[in-house]
């Protein structure tokens, strides 16, 4: 089966969720004309890291950015992998990822599960603490963000769950570590002998210059498609899912690991 994937390496305007949810809505066009099965969105899009504002900006229980991605998905009859967006709930704030499939229906939450220091997330925003796998466009799939890429024991605790095919990545990522960006990526997908969809954003907020160079990658670690690290972009690629199980019957590494062993 092949699928076109999609991915929206958009810039983000820091604490304006009214100009990303425009923003978001022209790229699901974009993505349409393209004849895109699947759209990733960037991390933190309808805010950025506006981590002080958060009580005012944060959406109640995603329901607005929820209503927005399930309309984009049912309207152009995409599967969206709704990136993340800043929630609040339960008189918490959260990083929260939602995705729909192409008749607008929810498949999947996720809450970031590893908080990143360095921008002081954990400050401000409580960790989830559950994995993200749900099936979309047929495939069995998991998804992830940001900081999570640097934890592979959580990535391959989903990823040994189910005959996992994608693996989607939403992200602010900085430009001066673009380049581990890249490498962190294209090994998550040899190690899970999974594609990977990565979507990163550019432009800068106040502390950070991101670095776009959004990706799908193959999952011998081949670069299929990628973004420039400044421009706003769609970036597409098409993917053929019989691909990765071809590749986990060259190589078995689930049946071979040795759970036991990693404690």
């Amino acid at each position: 089966m092949t699928l076109k994937v999609a991915v929206a390496q958009m810039n983000i305007a820091l604490g304006q969720p009214e100009v990303n949810e425009q923003t978001v809505a022209e790229y699901a066009q974009k993505a349409s004309e393209a004849g895109a099965d699947i759209l990733i969105y960037p991390e933190m899009w309808n805010t950025g890291y506006a981590l002080t504002d958060l009580p005012q900006l944060a959406d109640n229980d995603g329901e607005r950015s929820r209503q927005l991605l399930a309309r984009l998905a049912k309207t152009y009859q995409l599967n969206i992998v709704g990136g993340s967006v800043a929630t609040m709930r339960d008189g918490q704030f959260f990083n929260t990822m939602f995705v729909f499939n192409q008749l607008g229906q929810q498949v999947a939450r996720y809450d970031k599960a590893h908080l990143f220091g360095l921008m002081n997330e954990e400050k401000y925003i409580a960790a989830g603490s559950q994995p993200n796998t749900f099936e979309l466009a047929g495939v069995l799939s998991a998804g992830v963000i940001c900081y999570d890429i640097r934890f592979p024991e959580w990535l391959r605790t989903m990823m040994s769950s189910g005959p996992q095919a994608i693996l989607y990545v939403s992200a602010e990522w900085p430009i001066q570590r673009i380049a581990q960006w890249q490498i962190l990526l294209q090994a998550r997908a040899i190690e899970n002998q999974a594609f990977v969809v990565a979507a990163n954003r550019v432009g800068s907020d106040r502390d950070n210059t991101f670095g776009g160079r959004s990706l799908v990658i193959d999952p011998l670690g081949n670069i299929v498609a990628q973004g420039t690290d400044a421009d706003d972009m769609l970036v597409t690629a098409d993917i053929d899912i019989a691909d990765e199980t071809a590749i986990r019957g060259q190589i078995p590494v689930f049946s071979d690991r040795r759970p036991e062993l990693y404690r």
